[in-house]
């Protein structure tokens, strides 16, 4: 059977940054709102902190009431996606009469929309990666019945996709890193530090803190205190340079001496 990744590359028109569109979304289409249930919403590492500081939680907190763990299957990362209401409809929890009561904080996919992003990439072969438009001959939206045109960048300004992007580059990096792109996989010690350090950014701070990672580690007393209250600076500090070293080994954290790097080693903050 086709999947969705063939169909695409096989049957939808490859949009560049100049093509133009016609969409419009507001409370006065008789949509409003319906698209936003029964969808699988994946949620990047930056999603996660801007909605969980949008609701004023812990990412431990957001995570268990709003999102369900899974695994990527072509590497086996864990990813986590946005758990839908119970019922028929199965709505987002985020969803309202008046719309979104986190739109400002919204993820990734749902400021793409409708406009999905697409690669022809496969190992070996960089392909080219590309611009859709998501419209189903079954769709229940009338935004695109609307007058308003878009060009993509356009549309990809006006929802601050290019931030979010900007934010996750280094996490995307990361999940492209040869040692993975080579089909070797995490075990279950590995992609629990994985888990915590890109998602449960509070969890992943308490550890730090609350342990002796900045006796056995050197890291600037300025940097240090930034890591204490930026959550942004914090998950780059995990996803650049934290898990490049414990999961690869990568010369971007200085152990203070051998026997501190053992002792790390024991607690398991080196994962070998």
């Amino acid at each position: 059977m086709e999947s969705f990744r063939e169909k695409i590359l096989r049957e939808y028109p490859r949009l560049s940054l100049e093509s133009k569109f016609k969409f419009g979304c507001h409370p006065k289409i008789p949509c409003f709102g319906k698209c936003c249930a029964n969808v699988n919403i994946f949620l990047t590492p930056y999603d996660v902190l801007r909605m969980k500081n949008a609701l004023g939680i812990t990412s431990t907190d957001f995570l268990e009431k709003y999102t369900i763990p899974l695994m990527l299957e072509e590497h086996q990362l864990p990813v986590v996606a946005l758990k839908m209401q119970e019922g028929e409809e199965k709505k987002c929890p985020f969803v309202s009469d008046v719309g979104c009561t986190i739109y400002d904080d919204r993820p990734w996919s749902c400021r793409m929309y409708p406009l999905g992003l697409a690669t022809s990439k496969i190992p070996g072969d960089e392909g080219e990666e590309f611009c859709f438009v998501v419209e189903e001959v079954d769709s229940i939206c009338q935004g695109f019945k609307e007058d308003t045109e878009w060009t993509v960048e356009e549309w990809l300004k006006n929802q601050e996709v290019h931030t979010f992007n900007r934010k996750s580059e280094s996490y995307m990096q990361l999940t492209l890193h040869p040692y993975l792109k080579e089909n070797k996989q995490f075990d279950e010690r590995k992609t629990q530090v994985f888990f915590k350090t890109c998602y449960d950014i509070d969890g992943f701070r308490k550890s730090l803190f609350e342990s002796s990672f900045f006796d056995r580690f050197e890291v600037k007393d300025e940097v240090k205190e930034e890591l204490r209250v930026n959550d942004e600076a914090l998950l780059e500090f995990g996803v650049s340079k934290w898990l490049r070293f414990a999961l690869f080994r990568e010369d971007t954290m200085i152990v203070k001496d051998d026997e501190l790097e053992r002792g790390a080693q024991a607690l398991g903050w080196i994962v070998e």
